[in-house]
């Protein structure tokens, strides 16, 4: 069998990402209930870091562990991937040894150079462009908490970045309507969003984006590599915060969600991970039994 890879969530068909998730709704089930899985027995995972990261490390290298499994961290710190050797052989020779690698980055092509040669599944943990990890875990958590988003309407409130990237390809495959309220200039990617078609409309306008919508999601205003355009993004997205007043034009029974870390006070009011329509820390475990699901899949070629 060919070796997949998990850079977009177009990797995966929308069959294959409905299976994944009711897995990892099975197995967060067996993990709660105390039960042992040892899937990944003998089955190592290299961990390659650019970017920092607590949720990524923490959920990938505890799901290998209780799948049985071992996870490696690699930082540029500390191994030749810092020091100029091409992508391309680190991707040979560290894929010779792990039986997966997961990848945090900035530039979305080094995940698809590393790909290109590896011998192993290639996990995208975020890219400039694009954060799938992030939209399986939040899929999971809005099935569990209000059944299919399937026919649903979604909004993004904030900047065009790699979490909008990926809403984006999830609208596709899930079936929901995406609206994205972002500041003039801020919009995600156009090629992204002519492919998208129907699925995606931008709505300048938070408080029209937000009508009658069944989640509202955000991000921080400055992404990882972004920290100089703080002050001048502060201003800019000043109007895009989701507090209350916002979730009150959602739909009654609307979810609020977040990737974190948040910065309370800026894209959110300091009260709204408390708010009682936050799933947030429900979204954030769901990134530890999600991975364990797509590990379980890109490794061993199976759900379950």
């Amino acid at each position: 069998m060919s070796v997949r890879h998990f850079l977009t969530l177009n990797d995966l068909n929308a069959n294959e990402l409905d299976e994944l998730l009711d897995h990892a709704s099975a197995l967060k089930k067996e993990w709660r209930a105390g039960k042992v899985r040892d899937s990944l027995k003998n089955r190592v995972l290299a961990m390659i870091f650019e970017k920092s990261s607590t949720r990524t490390r923490v959920s990938f290298e505890a799901g290998m562990i209780q799948l049985g499994g071992a996870a490696l961290f690699l930082s540029p710190r500390d191994t030749q991937l810092g020091r100029g050797e091409p992508i391309e052989d680190s991707a040979r020779v560290i894929s010779s040894m792990a039986d997966a690698v997961m990848i945090r980055t900035f530039d979305h092509n080094t995940v698809r150079r590393f790909a290109s040669v590896s011998k192993a599944p290639v996990i995208n943990a975020l890219t400039d462009d694009y954060h799938p990890c992030q939209l399986l875990a939040d899929m999971q958590t809005y099935r569990e908490h209000r059944g299919s988003i399937r026919g649903a309407t979604v909004t993004w409130v904030g900047d065009g970045n790699n979490m909008c990237n990926s809403y984006i390809n999830a609208a596709q495959q899930f079936g929901f309507h995406l609206r994205v309220a972002c500041p003039k200039g801020y919009e995600p990617d156009a090629a992204l969003m002519a492919e998208a078609g129907n699925y995606v409309s931008i709505v300048h306008d938070p408080l029209l984006a937000a009508k009658d919508s069944n989640l509202l999601v955000t991000d921080v205003w400055a992404s990882m590599g972004q920290e100089d355009e703080q002050a001048e993004r502060a201003k800019t997205f000043a109007n895009y915060q989701i507090n209350p007043a916002l979730l009150a034009q959602a739909d009654r029974d609307a979810l609020f969600m977040h990737c974190l870390p948040a910065h309370r006070g800026e894209e959110i009011s300091e009260d709204m991970l408390e708010h009682a329509s936050s799933v947030v820390w429900d979204e954030a475990e769901n990134r530890l039994h999600a991975q364990k699901a797509l590990l379980e899949f890109l490794i061993l070629g199976q759900m379950g």
